[in-house]
């Protein structure tokens, strides 16, 4: 029963904490995992962390005798701890992004019961002087309804706080909460804070930006043409010099079924660019619209005599690059593979006049 002996619910609190200990972290990673499936399956956007915790049971205490008890006990209010702490299990969502954290909130408002929302960004945002992090804590409930209590969860009344940031404002809220003392200390000293708080902002924003521009650059390289000479045949548009983005929208356009990584990709442009600095996409696209089929036929060739070795997209591109040119691309094959790619095409196919063999 409640009352106003802050002693007694104490000591109350802390047998509840004790007792229900086990039971709480299996209920944050049930919580966790539902979450983290929720986020992953329904594209709910980008996140790099989604994780949680059981908030420490004297962690607890203190909350409650920061924000509630004076209150409380002025108004003769009797009371039980635990009914203050709505964060006793917490997850924290960490979005790459910063417009991402709201898609994030709308896609848990769809499937949580909605308690309590609190945005620390607004809060920040409208005080000229505050710093702090920002994001975005909701005190969220399980829904009845919802079709992951089909599985073992946590009783549907139990509440728990998720907090949903970008990277920048997660790493703010490490180093924010290092800082003692933040109403007390020398104006000189929080404008410096401010100042700080101000670069981790711009570097949200500018990682935003970059993400946008970077996705402005893929969708330019993505816009298609007709090429007149070989009527049908999707080519990249413009004769601008290969790169990253460039590279993907052709590469895919005839290895449909392979997974090009950002960082091969990167790796593998690079290469080429080394060999040959002046590629263009058209030329690419012709170099492997007039060689793929060959070493297609190679490759069939070599993993008939080894079904144990691998002919990525990557190996045939540089084989298509190495007939289009071996003059541009000497290096592009290993010297072992040249030796048996050319005795290949002696023994099989006509020698194309640009290998002079």
């Amino acid at each position: 029963m409640a009352s106003l002996d802050f002693e007694r619910e104490k000591a109350l609190f802390r047998k509840y904490y004790d007792t229900n200990e086990k039971q709480l972290i299996a209920a944050k990673d049930s919580i966790v995992e539902i979450v983290r499936n929720l986020v992953g399956q329904t594209g709910g956007g980008a996140t790099t962390k989604v994780d949680g915790r059981v908030k420490e049971k004297e962690e607890c205490i203190k909350k409650f005798q920061r924000k509630y008890q004076g209150k409380l006990e002025a108004d003769e209010q009797p009371y039980q701890i635990r009914d203050f702490i709505s964060d006793l299990i917490g997850v924290r969502i960490v979005c790459l992004y910063e417009d991402e954290v709201p898609v994030v909130s709308e896609l848990l408002q769809r499937n949580f019961k909605i308690l309590n929302v609190t945005d620390k960004t607004s809060a920040v945002e409208s005080t000229e002087d505050s710093f702090g992090y920002k994001g975005l804590h909701m005190d969220l409930a399980l829904d009845p309804e919802a079709a992951y209590l089909t599985r073992n969860v946590p009783p549907a009344d139990l509440c728990f706080e998720v907090q949903i940031r970008s990277l920048i404002q997660d790493a703010w809220s490490m180093l924010d909460h290092k800082i003692k003392y933040k109403k007390s200390i020398p104006v000189d000293l929080k404008r410096r804070i401010n100042v700080l708080a101000a670069l981790f902002e711009l570097a949200d924003r500018e990682f935003k930006e970059i993400r946008n521009a970077t996705s402005d650059l893929m969708l330019q390289a993505t816009v298609t043409q007709i090429d007149p000479e070989t009527p049908g045949q999707a080519v990249t548009a413009g004769t601008r010099t290969v790169n990253a983005f460039n590279f993907v929208p052709i590469a895919a356009h005839f290895f449909r079924d392979f997974v090009f990584d950002d960082e091969k990709v990167d790796d593998f442009v690079q290469d080429i660019l080394e060999q040959n600095s002046t590629l263009q996409k058209a030329d690419l696209h012709r170099c492997l619209n007039e060689n793929l089929k060959v070493v297609r036929e190679y490759r069939d060739h070599i993993l008939a005599e080894n079904p144990e070795r691998t002919f990525s997209a990557y190996t045939s591109i540089r084989h298509c690059l190495y007939l289009y040119d071996p003059e541009k691309f000497p290096r592009i094959l290993s010297r072992r593979n040249k030796e048996r790619f050319v005795a290949w095409m002696k023994g099989n196919q006509p020698a194309p006049e640009a290998l002079q063999l």
